[in-house]
């Protein structure tokens, strides 16, 4: 399994589609995802005060477009989708709000 996150917002606007495309897609021609093990860390460099975050969780062997790890300037391989995520390999749905120490915790 591999994550994406996405401000809820945004992802509301793809509530009736089946395929999904990030609001940077157009200019960077993939989709930012990370594995379980970056979570945290994405979560505290790239969503620092958004205060709720949906975790889309995607099962890669779904995806009807190419999946590639690609380095990041420190060289950790991050996956990137390169095309839109098909609806059916989204398999849950998870929203996340940032605790007042800046943590993020699943909203049950």
């Amino acid at each position: 399994m591999i994550f994406h996150l996405v401000e809820p917002s945004y992802w509301q606007t793809f509530d009736k589609r089946d395929t999904y495309f990030s609001e940077t897609f157009a200019d960077e021609k993939f989709i930012h995802c990370c594995t379980i093990e970056q979570l945290s860390g994405v979560l505290k460099r790239f969503y620092k005060g958004a205060g709720t975050v949906l975790k889309l969780e995607i099962d890669e062997k779904k995806l009807s477009t190419e999946l590639i790890y690609e380095a990041a300037p420190d060289g950790e391989k991050f996956p990137h989708i390169y095309g839109g995520i098909n609806r059916d390999a989204v398999t849950e749905v998870e929203e996340l709000i940032e605790t007042s120490e800046g943590e993020y915790r699943l909203n049950k």
